[in-house]
C-alpha cells in the first residue's frame, strides 16, 4: 500500500514539473503562442503575464501584458486598434517570424509586427523581463533589437524613460475598450522642463516647469517622486526598490494616476492623481477667469474689472471665452485711473518677461512703465548654491493670463491692472478684498461704503470676505451689486432647518441691520474641506436693503452723485440730498427725476404732446385706409394670376433687397429663400395664418421633414431699411434664453423681409386668459409659472444678454406658450439697445401698445429698463385679473380698480373667479403687491427685474407699499377703439392701438 502511494506522489510531482516548466519567460523561432491553446508567457519572477486577452465590454480580443495579480491589470496593448474579432474560426499566433515578433492568423495577416526588418535569422527571441518590459533580442549577440518599453499605450512602469516622443495614450471612453483613446501624456514639445495632458490637440492639464534659480514661480502639480519615476530614476531620491509594483496610468478620463499595489488589501490604491478637480483642468475659466475650488456655487468668476466675453455661455456653465476687460486700461504714469488689484494664493500660467528687482516697488514701476504689462509678480528666491547674495525676481505679464486659480496651496501673489473706475464705482467703495469687489454700500473699513453696512472684513493673506454676525463670523461666497445679494456659506446646524419656528433660523442676524434673509438655502457636500475630515456646510443668499442718501461733510463728497449737494438732513445729519425736482433711488444709488404735482409747463408741453397724438392718430388711420385699398385689389390681382409672380423679382430686375454671402457669415441663423417660404405657407394663404402682428401678419410654415416654424412677414411699408432689418436679425439671433421665442431663420429677398420663429403651438397668452372658456385652463399654478417666465426673460434682456435691450412693447399678445405653457416673450421690433451700462434713453417718436406705455416714455419719449418693468405690472395685473386694462371699472382702468382694492384691504378680489380653488392667497397678494409696485408713476420706485424675480421668489422678504399708480383716471377711449389694430384671429381688443411707429419695421 505505501508502495502505490509513493509512486503515486512520484508521478505527481512529475505533473508538477511539467508544468512549471512550462511555464516560460521567452518564445523563439521554434515554438509559439496559440489562441485556441490560452498559452502565455510568465516573467522570469512571475511578476508579468504575456499573452491574449479579452476585456468584458468587448468582442475581441488582444495581446498584451499584465501583472500577474488579481484583478488582472493590463499595463500594454499589441494590436490595440486592430483588434481579433471574437467569433472568428482563423488559427491566431503570436511567433517570432522573419525576425520579428508578429500576432498572425492561418493566412498570415498580421495584427502586429515589430518590424525591425525582414530577417532570415532564427536567433531572434523575444524575453518578458520581471520589468514588465517585452524584449526582441538577437539571441547572438544579445543586442536588444526592440522593446515594448519604447512603444508604451497607457502605462508608464518603474524603467521607462520619458523624453519628446514617448507618449501615454489612453484606452476609449472606459478602461474597457483599448483602442486609442482621446488623452495623452507626455512632454511639453514646446521644449519646457514641464508635462501636459492632451485632449487631442488641446491642452487639459500642464505642470509648472521645474523650481530652481531660474523660475521661482513653481508650482508642485507633480511629485518629485513621479518626476524620479520618469526620468528613470536619474536624480537621487529613493531605492528603486520603494517603485516595486507602482504604475502611472493616463487614465480614460483624462486623469494621470499613480497607483500602488498594497499587500495587505491585495489590491491597488491611487497615491496622486491630476487635475485634482475642475480647477485642476487648464484654464477651466478662460482668460482673465479665476477658478475658485472653495466657491460651492459657481468655480468661475472674473477677474475684478473685468466682465464675461460670452454672458449666455457663461451662465450656461461654459467658461471656455473667459473675461474681457469692461474698460481700457491707461498708459499714464501720471494718472491715477489705473491700479493694482493684489490677490494672494494665486495659481497661474508661466510669465512672459522677467526682470531683476530690489523690492516689490520696483518691480511694481516696472509694470507701470511697460505699457504692455497687465499683471506682475514679486518674490525673493534663494540664491544658487556658494553665494552669500539673496536674490528676488519680478515677473511680467504683458499677454492675456491664464489657468488662474485662487485659494492654491502653494501658491504667490498677483497684482493685476485695472482701471479704477471698474472696481471703485465711487470714492466711497471699499477696496477690493482680493478677487472680490466690495460694492456700495457695504463696507469692511471704517472710512468706507455706508457706516450701516459695516458687517465686513477681509483677510488680505488670503483676499477672503467674511460676514460679521452676533455669532461670529461667515465666508461671504458670492456678492452680486444688481440684485443687492450676498450669499454666505453656514455650518450645517445654522443653515436650512423648515422645522424651526419662524424667526429662530435666523436669530444669528442683528436683526437692526439693514440686511434680511432670503429663503433660499440649501446644504450642499464640501468635497474640498477648508478643516480637516469631511464636512457639511449650507450657503444661505441675504439681501441687503437700499441705503439712504451717503453721508457727507463738503461738497465734493457728493461728486459720484451728480444732482445732488451736501445738506444738512432734518435728523441733523448731512448727506448728498438731491437737488430740486430729484428723488434718491437706493436701488439705482443715484438722484433720479422725481414724481409728484407737475409744473403748469409740463402740463402745457403734456396737452401739447396729447394733441400732436391725436393728429398723428387720425393721418394714421386715411394711410392706412389707403394702403388697404391698394393691398385688396393687388391681392385679387394676384389671386388671378394663381402663380408666384407678384412675389418674385422679374426676370432681368434687381430685387429691392439684397443679401451677399459676407451678410449670411455675419447672421448667426440660417437664410431661407422666398420660394421655401411660399411653399411652406401655401404662399401665405389665410389658411395659415395665425394673427396679425403690430408690422405684420404671422403664418404657420410646414418646412421639409415637417419642421414648423412662425412666419412673421414684415410690413413692405415700413421705413426700416435692408441694413437695419440685417441688424436687428443679428440682435435677435444673439439673445438665447428659455422664456425668449427663438429665432430660426430669415429672409430679405424680393421686396420682403421675414422673420421666422420656432412655432409656438398654444399661440399668445392673451387668447387665454382674455377668452371665458380657454382661461379655464390656466389655473394659479400656470398663471403664477407664467409670471416668473416673463420675469426672467426681461431680466435676461436688461441684465444678462451679451447687450442691454429694452423691449418696449411688453403685452399679452407678444407673450407666447409653448406645448407646456412655458412663457416666451416675441416680438422685438421696438427693442432698442441701450450702450454700456446705460438704463434709459429718450426718443423724439413713441412707439408702443396704449395701456402699457408707462407715463414719462408716452409724454416725455423717455424709455428705459423701467418702462419694461411698468408694463410687466400691467400683464401680471391682466394674467391674475383676466381683465384687460383698459376695460371700464366704474370709471377707471385696471390699474386703478386694482388701486381701489388694495386701499379697501380687498385685493384679492381682482382674482379672476375661476381660480377660486386653486388659488394660493399669498402668492396671489404677493403678485399683486409686485405688479403694483412696478405700475407707480415715478419710475424711480418702480423695483428692477431683478428685484422683482427676489419679491416673487422669496416668502420671506416684507414687500413695500405701493403708491399709486400712473393713469388709473380713464380716457375716453370711443374714439380709439375704432383705430384699433385688430387681430383677426382674435378677440378684438382696445389695447392693441400702436401710437406712434417711429423706430418700427
Amino acid at each position: 500500500m505505501a508502495s502505490h502511494i509513493g509512486v503515486f506522489l512520484f508521478v505527481f510531482l512529475l505533473y508538477l514539473s511539467y508544468f512549471k516548466c512550462d511555464s516560460r519567460d521567452v518564445l523563439t523561432p521554434d515554438n509559439l503562442l496559440s489562441l485556441s491553446n490560452g498559452e502565455t508567457l510568465v516573467s522570469a519572477g512571475g511578476i508579468f503575464e504575456l499573452g491574449f486577452f479579452s476585456p468584458a465590454s468587448t468582442n475581441n480580443y488582444y495581446v498584451g501584458i499584465w501583472y500577474e495579480v488579481s484583478p488582472e491589470t493590463v499595463v500594454w496593448v499589441a494590436n490595440r486598434d486592430k483588434p481579433i474579432p471574437f467569433s472568428s474560426t482563423e488559427l491566431f499566433v503570436i511567433a517570432i517570424d522573419d525576425g520579428n515578433l508578429n500576432v498572425l492568423d492561418s493566412t498570415r495577416n498580421s495584427y502586429f509586427s515589430t518590424q525591425v526588418g525582414t530577417s532570415a535569422s532564427s536567433s531572434h527571441k523575444a524575453k518578458l523581463l520581471d520589468s514588465g518590459n517585452l524584449v526582441l533580442i538577437d539571441d547572438s549577440s544579445e543586442k536588444p533589437l526592440w522593446q515594448s518599453f519604447d512603444k508604451p499605450t497607457d502605462t508608464f512602469l518603474p524603467g521607462m524613460r520619458m523624453d519628446d516622443e514617448f507618449k501615454l495614450t489612453a484606452w476609449n471612453i472606459t478602461q474597457k475598450d483599448p483602442s486609442t483613446g482621446n488623452y495623452t501624456f507626455g512632454l511639453n514639445q514646446a521644449g519646457k522642463s514641464e508635462y501636459t495632458i492632451l485632449q487631442k490637440t488641446v491642452i487639459h492639464w500642464k505642470s509648472s516647469a521645474r523650481a530652481g534659480y531660474s523660475n521661482p514661480l513653481s508650482f508642485n502639480e507633480l511629485p518629485s517622486s513621479v518626476a524620479y519615476m520618469l526620468s528613470n530614476f536619474s536624480k537621487e531620491f529613493s531605492p528603486v526598490s520603494y517603485f516595486n509594483y507602482t504604475r502611472l496610468l493616463m487614465n480614460s478620463s483624462g486623469e494621470i494616476q499613480l497607483y500602488r499595489w498594497d499587500d495587505k488589501s491585495r489590491g491597488w490604491f491611487m497615491s496622486w492623481s491630476e487635475p485634482q478637480g475642475p480647477c485642476g483642468v487648464y484654464d477651466t475659466c478662460g482668460k482673465f477667469g479665476i477658478c475658485d475650488r472653495e466657491n460651492i456655487l459657481s468655480m468661475c468668476k472674473c477677474l475684478p474689472g473685468f466682465s464675461p466675453t460670452s454672458p449666455d455661455d457663461w451662465m450656461a456653465g461654459n467658461f471656455i471665452d473667459g473675461c474681457s476687460r469692461k474698460s481700457v486700461t491707461t498708459c499714464n504714469k501720471k494718472s491715477k485711473s489705473d491700479t493694482f488689484l493684489i490677490m494672494s494664493s494665486m495659481k497661474f500660467e508661466e510669465p512672459d518677461l522677467y526682470s531683476e528687482a530690489k523690492n516689490e516697488d520696483d518691480c511694481r514701476n516696472e509694470c507701470v512703465g511697460n505699457c504692455q504689462c497687465v499683471a506682475y509678480s514679486y518674490e525673493d528666491h534663494e540664491a544658487p548654491r556658494g553665494s552669500s547674495n539673496v536674490s528676488a525676481r519680478c515677473s511680467i505679464w504683458t499677454n492675456e493670463l491664464h489657468n488662474l486659480q485662487v485659494n492654491y496651496r502653494g501658491g504667490f501673489n498677483l497684482s493685476v491692472r485695472v482701471a479704477m473706475s471698474d472696481i471703485e464705482v465711487t470714492r466711497r467703495n471699499c477696496r477690493p478684498c482680493g478677487p472680490n469687489v466690495i460694492p456700495y454700500p457695504l463696507s469692511s473699513e471704517p472710512h468706507c461704503g455706508d457706516s450701516s453696512y459695516y458687517s465686513f472684513a477681509c483677510n488680505d493673506s488670503t483676499g477672503e470676505v467674511s460676514f460679521q454676525t452676533l455669532n461670529g463670523s461667515y465666508p461671504v461666497i458670492d456678492i452680486d451689486i444688481d440684485n443687492r445679494t450676498f450669499v454666505i456659506q453656514v455650518h450645517e446646524e445654522n443653515s436650512c432647518d423648515n422645522t424651526k419656528k419662524p424667526g429662530t433660523q435666523v436669530a444669528w442676524l442683528n436683526q437692526s441691520l439693514p440686511f434680511h434673509p432670503i429663503n433660499r438655502c440649501y446644504n450642499t457636500e464640501k468635497l474640498q474641506n477648508r478643516t480637516s475630515g469631511q464636512a457639511r456646510y449650507g450657503i444661505r443668499m441675504i439681501m441687503w436693503e437700499p441705503p439712504l442718501e451717503p453721508t457727507c461733510i463738503a461738497s465734493a463728497d457728493c461728486e459720484d452723485w451728480p444732482n445732488s449737494s451736501c445738506n444738512m438732513t432734518g435728523q441733523g445729519k448731512r448727506r448728498c440730498l438731491c437737488n430740486q425736482y430729484y428723488k434718491w433711488d437706493g436701488s439705482v444709488l443715484n438722484c433720479t427725476t422725481a414724481s409728484g404735482a407737475w409744473s403748469e409747463k409740463k402740463a402745457a408741453s403734456l396737452n401739447l404732446k396729447a394733441l400732436i397724438i391725436s393728429i398723428s392718430l387720425t393721418a394714421g388711420i386715411v394711410t392706412m385706409c389707403s394702403i388697404g385699398y391698394f393691398i385688396y385689389h393687388r391681392k385679387k390681382l394676384a389671386t388671378r394670376k394663381g402663380n408666384w409672380v407678384e412675389y418674385l423679382p422679374e426676370s432681368g430686375s434687381s430685387s429691392k433687397y439684397e443679401i451677399t454671402e459676407d451678410d449670411k457669415k455675419r447672421i448667426d441663423v440660417p437664410f431661407f429663400s422666398l420660394k421655401s417660404i411660399l411653399i411652406a405657407t401655401d404662399k401665405f394663404s389665410d389658411a395659415n395664418r395665425l394673427g396679425q402682428g403690430g408690422f405684420g401678419p404671422v403664418y404657420k410654415g410646414i418646412f421639409p421633414q415637417g419642421q414648423e416654424m412662425a412666419v412673421k412677414r414684415l410690413s413692405s411699408h415700413s421705413s426700416q431699411g435692408a441694413e437695419e432689418f440685417k441688424n436687428e436679425v443679428m440682435l435677435i439671433a444673439k439673445l438665447q434664453h428659455r422664456n425668449l421665442v427663438r429665432l430660426l431663420g430669415y429672409c430679405i429677398e424680393a421686396n420682403e423681409k421675414i422673420l421666422l420663429y420656432e412655432y409656438m403651438p398654444n399661440k399668445s397668452l392673451d387668447t387665454f386668459i382674455f377668452d371665458h372658456t380657454l382661461r379655464q385652463l390656466l389655473d394659479w399654478k400656470t398663471r403664477f409659472d407664467i409670471i416668473l417666465g416673463i420675469a426672467r426673460g426681461i431680466l435676461y434682456l436688461h441684465h444678462d444678454s451679451r447687450l442691454r435691450i429694452i423691449h418696449r412693447d411688453l403685452k399679452t399678445s407678444n407673450i407666447l406658450l409653448d406645448e407646456e405653457m412655458n412663457a416666451k416673450i416675441s416680438d422685438f421690433g421696438l427693442a432698442r439697445i441701450v450702450e454700456g451700462k446705460s438704463i434709459e434713453a429718450n426718443t423724439e417718436k413713441v412707439a408702443g401698445t396704449y395701456g402699457y406705455l408707462s407715463p414719462e416714455y408716452a409724454l416725455e419719449g423717455l424709455f428705459s429698463i423701467k418702462s419694461d418693468v411698468f408694463a410687466f405690472g400691467v400683464v401680471v395685473l391682466e394674467i391674475i385679473s383676466g381683465k384687460r386694462n383698459l376695460e371700464l371699472f366704474e370709471a377707471t382702468n385696471l390699474l386703478g380698480h386694482a388701486w381701489k382694492l388694495w386701499m379697501e384691504n380687498k385685493a384679492l378680489d381682482l382674482m379672476d373667479p375661476i381660480l377660486e380653488d386653486t388659488c394660493i392667497e399669498k402668492e396671489a397678494l404677493k403678485c399683486i403687491n409686485v405688479a403694483l409696485l412696478c405700475v407707480q408713476e415715478d419710475s424711480g420706485g418702480r423695483p428692477t427685474m431683478s428685484n422683482v424675480i427676489i419679491m416673487l421668489g422669496s416668502e420671506t422678504i416684507t414687500l413695500p407699499r405701493p403708491n399709486q399708480p400712473a393713469f388709473v383716471t380713464r380716457r375716453n377711449t370711443a374714439s380709439m377703439s375704432s383705430s384699433s389694430s385688430r387681430n383677426p384671429a382674435h378677440s378684438s381688443s382696445i389695447n392693441e392701438l400702436t401710437i406712434t411707429v417711429g423706430q418700427g419695421r
